[in-house]
């Protein structure tokens, strides 16, 4: 029997769910819902099934059923699955975590860099998740270790880009937010600094994204649409720093390096970004002093210089919208402050 299959979803996201559409055979009998759904998705048991209806999951035409619900020639299903990272069984360690705002449903927290999010390969140890499992141990010993990252990990940031991310703690909450990330809700603002003088002072970046095709673990800008994923980043100066800006950029999609593919693209390649090229020295002088100075930089920010600092979302429960605000890392600060003392000893026009 024919299903007509749509998944709106590619690897090219920092989204951990994608979308499944189906319209259910003309010729199709009676059964429940969870039956169905389990036949036609490889992998899924009947309990995770029914444990993802009963979060809101699944809709049929449009609303929320139960387990039971027999489905009918026609019906229009909505079912949001669970992208699952490359990672091995999780475990807990005791690791130092920033926690900016708990309660029963959410866990907030403010990512120190060199921090990967989900264990992965090369990444078993040391990760945010691994750390959260811990915190919620110590909360319910019973915790399943198979259900935080199905029901946790709604979205990711990279290793070295600090700032704010959001956990469910548990289906129904997890089931809310992936649906604000995915329809592109979720109010993200994060801050850069970028090699080179912005020259307008604000901007909208429309170009889609897709992994490069000559480098498998970078990503590009294909302006003409053919490729990738449809993406758009607005930007807005917020200081310029001579031979540097530093920019607000607010996601209206999230694909995995977006601002850091989205900029270069721009021709403003994030600092000390080395899988972009952002760790040689991109503008200046050719004066020594000035090499030097770069270099000094590049050590107090040893990493990209980008900072997750606004995460504004609707909370699952309250249906209010909360929204939480970081201040810029040590690092990234330090940083600032000493392009900052150059700009006013230095002008442009006298070192070109």
């Amino acid at each position: 029997m024919n299903v007509d299959v749509n998944i709106v979803q590619e690897e090219n996201s920092d989204e951990l769910y994608e979308k499944k559409t189906f319209t259910v055979d003309k010729g199709q009998e009676p059964l429940r819902i969870d039956k169905w759904i389990q036949n036609h998705i490889e992998g899924a048991t009947r309990n995770k099934v029914q444990q993802g209806i009963d979060a809101g999951f699944l809709t049929v035409n449009g609303k929320i059923v139960k387990s039971n619900y027999r489905i009918k020639p026609g019906d229009d299903i909505v079912l949001m699955t669970f992208i699952n990272p490359d990672y091995t069984i999780l475990k807990a360690e005791e690791l130092p975590l920033n926690i900016v705002y708990e309660d029963e449903d959410v866990l907030v927290l403010n990512k120190q860099p060199n921090m990967v999010v989900h264990p992965g390969v090369g990444n078993f140890s040391g990760t945010l998740l691994n750390g959260v499992f811990h915190h919620l141990l110590q909360q319910d010993p019973n915790i399943d270790e198979e259900t935080l990252p199905r029901f946790g990990l709604v979205h990711r940031i990279d290793k070295n880009t600090t700032g704010l991310i959001v956990l469910a703690k548990n289906a129904m909450a997890a089931a809310h937010l992936s649906k604000q990330f995915f329809n592109h809700t979720v109010q993200r603002k994060y801050v850069a600094v970028v090699w080179g003088n912005v020259v307008e002072d604000k901007g909208t970046i429309n170009a889609h994204i897709a992994r490069h095709q000559q480098f498998r673990k970078m990503f590009a800008a294909y302006p003409e649409g053919e490729i990738g994923k449809h993406a758009i980043t607005h930007y807005s100066v917020i200081e310029r720093l001579n031979y540097v800006t530093v920019v607000e950029c607010v996601l209206e999609t999230g694909r995995t390096h977006q601002i850091r593919v989205h900029m270069k693209h721009l021709g403003h390649t994030l600092f000390n970004d080395w899988e972009y090229g952002g760790e040689k020295i991109l503008k200046g002088t050719i004066y020594t002093k000035y090499k030097q100075f770069v270099e000094n930089c590049f050590d107090l920010c040893p990493r990209c210089a980008l900072h997750a600092k606004t995460l504004g979302f609707i909370h699952p429960r309250t249906e209010e919208l909360i929204t939480f605000n970081s201040e810029l890392p040590n690092d990234m600060q330090q940083m600032i402050d000493k392009w900052r003392g150059y700009t006013k000893n230095h002008k442009p026009e006298e070192e070109s």
